[in-house]
């Protein structure tokens, strides 16, 4: 029997998530990496999906377990568990890869207690170890070390990967062989009882502004900038350079921008053709999260701050007293509104 690993494909409003192309491209570097009787496959699950087949196997996925049924046009934590579990169970994957999104963040962890194994969460990078295991690279101690967790004993080895951080290549396309899913099939345990817990509709509410993920210019602000009052500054900044604007986990904290811009292994990973930080530290955390930009550029008053290690031109200055000066150079009035 050969090595298999799995990659959990995620749908939403119909169409499969980048994620799941990310690590499809990840999967074959693996399977290379342990040799010729390792697979590539890919585990789809939803509503008239059957069509996005063929799109998993243009990335190297050779069988595509799928689930089509209509109990599954929405997703419910409980019944999708089941089915990805149930699956799992009955094929026996070597290693199961799913995106760390807001549905993978929840859905990994419990299809992994369902399987009685562990899984390594919100991972920066994953490798094959010298005894053909899967590595996981996970941040740890704030963002210093970066940890590597395995999973010695327990199948399927699992783990689960932030979108952006792997790169999205299409390997040479392969046959698909597609196994569908009877859901009445699935023997792992019984079924649960979801007769009062049924979805009826999926809500969007994107945020405001340019997503960080389409901005070729991204303005990203730390602690360093010391307040609100300049964080307006930022904000009016990236907006007058086409941009988005993007923050580090203690400007969260400080309660001067909302969660959803956060840059970092716990917030987003960002690939900008100009990275523009002030007063951005360079917590490994933060950095893992915008390291595949293009031309990095901080303003930082500590010329040891570890961000300028990744930066293709520091500057050691105040960062507050250098955002007037460039809302100045790019507002169509010369004019900066200024603040103590």
């Amino acid at each position: 029997m050969g090595v298999k690993i799995w990659v959990h494909a995620e749908v939403f409003e119909g169409e499969i998530a980048d994620v799941a192309f990310e690590l499809l491209s990840k999967a074959s570097v693996l399977a290379k990496s342990i040799g010729e009787d390792a697979k590539v496959e890919a585990t789809l699950v939803g509503c008239g999906i059957e069509s996005k087949a063929a799109l998993l196997a243009e990335y190297g996925a050779v069988t595509v377990h799928m689930a089509d049924d209509s109990s599954l046009r929405l997703y419910s934590p409980a019944t999708y568990v089941h089915v990805l579990a149930g699956m799992a169970d009955a094929h026996k994957p070597d290693i199961y890869l799913f995106g760390a999104t807001a549905v993978g963040t929840s859905l990994a962890p419990a299809v992994a207690a369902r399987l009685k194994t562990g899984i390594a969460a919100h991972c920066v990078d994953i490798h094959i170890g010298g005894e053909k295991e899967l590595v996981a690279l996970v941040p740890s101690f704030g963002g210093k070390v970066i940890g590597e967790i395995l999973c010695p004993v327990r199948r399927p080895q699992m783990a689960s990967v932030k979108p952006g951080v792997l790169v999205k290549k299409s390997p040479a396309p392969v046959p698909v062989n597609i196994e569908k899913q009877e859901l009445s099939s699935l023997k792992l345990n019984e079924r649960p009882d979801v007769s009062q817990l049924e979805p009826v509709k999926t809500e969007r509410h994107p945020p405001e502004g340019l997503p960080l993920k389409e901005a070729d210019v991204v303005v990203c602000g730390g602690f360093g900038i010391g307040g609100s009052k300049n964080w307006q500054l930022l904000e009016e900044l990236a907006q007058s350079l086409g941009g988005a604007a993007a923050c580090t986990r203690p400007a969260v904290d400080e309660k001067w921008c909302e969660e959803h811009i956060m840059v970092g292994t716990s917030g987003q990973s960002i690939s900008p053709k100009v990275y523009l930080g002030f007063g951005v530290s360079g917590a490994t955390h933060h950095v893992c999260g915008m390291s595949k930009s293009g031309v990095v550029i901080n303003v930082n008053q500590d010329a040891e701050a570890p961000i300028f290690d990744v930066s293709d031109f520091c500057v050691k200055a105040d960062a507050n007293s250098i955002l007037p000066l460039l809302l100045d150079a790019v507002r169509p009035d010369g004019k900066a509104d200024r603040r103590e």
